[in-house]
């Protein structure tokens, strides 16, 4: 049974390495973040978006980038992932499951994806993954869990999980992720904590799920911090000054349970914008500052629940 084969996977990451690339913007036609219009070719053809892809993986690991994260549900992107990594020897990989992409590469659709974390759901999706990464996957994610998910209960899903090969996490949303890490922390298979990284919303905007992430940090997880930019939001935010992205995603990469920073970068100007954020150095005061800019947890979900698919 494979539990810590790569759990130190990210302990040599600094500066630049500490951002990771998402794939969630570039590996299908239609998402949630704000200014896609401007940002992605007219015509997102499947192969428009994978010559976009290429192009920002290509950049973003000649600037000093080392981990890339996808999913099933983001359209392509797995398959795009695992098409570039042949000859990027130093490049790490990881995807989720949990969400089945449904929206047939159109950019407004009726559902656009999916969720299913059963065991079935499973091994339907680690199977497809495994058919396009083989051994290259490092680290295989429990995609968008909430309290209430039974990937946190389902044993025979836990004994699954931690015989696959890949290091287990899993990913958070929604307004209680706090509660859903606190009881991901607790998951054990024969003894041995089954997850050894999560992946949750943090940003200026929703904060919420800092406690819960330093007590993962302290019991040895790797911590991985997606829509720093909260999906767009903060991109022209002018309390942020000139330079809204690299603030916002130094104040994440400042936190100091943070393993990796994730850019959803669209664009080669916006990825190599964001790649300041590892030169971006904010001080105390800055910080308590920008801590003003929080929202309630829930009025943030709520807010991104209502954002339009574009």
């Amino acid at each position: 049974m494979v539990f810590d084969r790569v759990v130190d996977l990210f302990d040599d990451f600094t500066g630049v390495a500490r951002i990771g690339l998402g794939l969630a913007a570039v590996g299908r036609p239609g998402y949630i973040n704000l200014g896609r219009g401007r940002d992605l070719p007219s015509d997102r053809t499947a192969e428009a978006m994978r010559l976009r892809a290429y192009e920002l993986m290509d950049r973003a690991y000649a600037g000093g980038v080392r981990y890339f994260d996808a999913a099933r549900s983001y359209g392509r992107a797995e398959e795009f992932l695992a098409g570039w990594l042949p000859g990027h020897d130093r490049a790490v990989a990881g995807s989720k499951w949990g969400y089945t992409y449904t929206a047939d590469w159109r950019v407004t659709a009726d559902v656009h994806e999916v969720k299913d974390h059963a065991v079935d759901a499973y091994e339907r999706q680690v199977s497809e993954s495994r058919a396009l990464f083989g051994d290259r996957l490092s680290l295989y994610q429990i995609h968008s869990v909430t309290p209430d998910s039974p990937a946190l209960t389902d044993t025979e899903l836990h004994r699954r999980l931690a015989d696959q090969g890949a290091v287990v996490g899993l990913s958070t949303s929604g307004p209680a992720q706090g509660d859903a890490i606190r009881a991901a922390l607790a998951v054990e298979v024969d003894g041995r904590p089954l997850f050894r990284s999560i992946q949750a919303t943090w940003n200026l905007l929703e904060p919420s799920a800092g406690p819960a992430l330093a007590e993962a940090h302290d019991a040895g997880l790797v911590v991985i911090v997606k829509e720093a930019m909260a999906n767009g939001r903060l991109a022209t935010l002018e309390a942020l000054g000139a330079a809204p992205d690299a603030v916002a995603l130094a104040a994440a990469l400042q936190q100091p349970w943070a393993t990796i920073v994730l850019s959803g970068a669209a664009t080669a100007g916006q990825l190599d914008s964001n790649l300041r954020a590892a030169t971006t150095t904010l001080s105390d005061a800055d910080l308590d500052r920008l801590a003003a800019l929080a929202e309630p947890a829930t009025d943030y979900w709520k807010t991104r629940s209502g954002l339009p698919w574009t």
